[in-house]
């Protein structure tokens, strides 16, 4: 069965208190469940999304999908209320290893690609091969990131966040102590 499938029938059969003893103990606390859709095709093209052109994650080298050698890392932006706080989430995709980065006020941040650019140096060169990202703006200097650090920046489809499923998986569960809107 589908993992799917056995939430459908929780979130369907569940009424009464049976409905709210389910949103107390299901991890995501939430009352009802999003079907996952693939995007509807546009009639025109969609217009680029940064200035520089994207490498697109199917460009990819094998090495990187088969997660047998380490340094190749997924990534993502976790933003609070109001754009008051943000966490930089970096999931490295062999050993699973999780660093958070702590970005200062939207008032005071430089840009993403910046703050992560400055915790490369932390980390050793050869376990930081490449970076992969959603299309979101935050990544919008990934170019000059890419020039700055010699890490290669690879973008997801739109609206395709299982192909960075580590960092998702993670984002969901920081989520937990850090919600949106507060």
């Amino acid at each position: 069965m589908v993992h799917e499938t056995i939430y459908q029938a929780l979130y369907v059969q569940g009424c009464g208190e049976l409905r709210r003893e389910l949103d107390q103990v299901l991890r995501t606390g939430g009352a009802r469940r999003k079907p996952r859709r693939k995007p509807r095709r546009q009639a025109q093209q969609r217009q680029p999304r940064f200035a520089t052109p994207m490498v697109m994650i199917s460009d990819r080298p094998a090495e990187v999908d088969d997660r047998a050698v380490p340094g190749h890392w997924e990534s993502d932006l976790i933003i609070g209320k109001d754009g008051a706080s943000a966490i930089g989430t970096l999931a490295e995709r062999a050993t699973r290893y999780v660093m958070l980065v702590h970005l200062p006020p939207r008032t005071q941040r430089r840009s993403h690609a910046g703050c992560l650019g400055g915790e490369r140096h932390n980390s050793a060169p050869h376990l930081t091969r490449s970076l992969t990202w959603d299309q979101g703006s935050e990544m919008g200097a990934h170019h000059s990131f890419t020039i700055a650090t010699d890490i290669p920046v690879y973008f997801c489809d739109p609206a395709s966040p299982w192909q960075r499923g580590s960092n998702e998986n993670t984002n969901g569960l920081l989520r937990q102590y850090f919600p949106k809107g507060h």
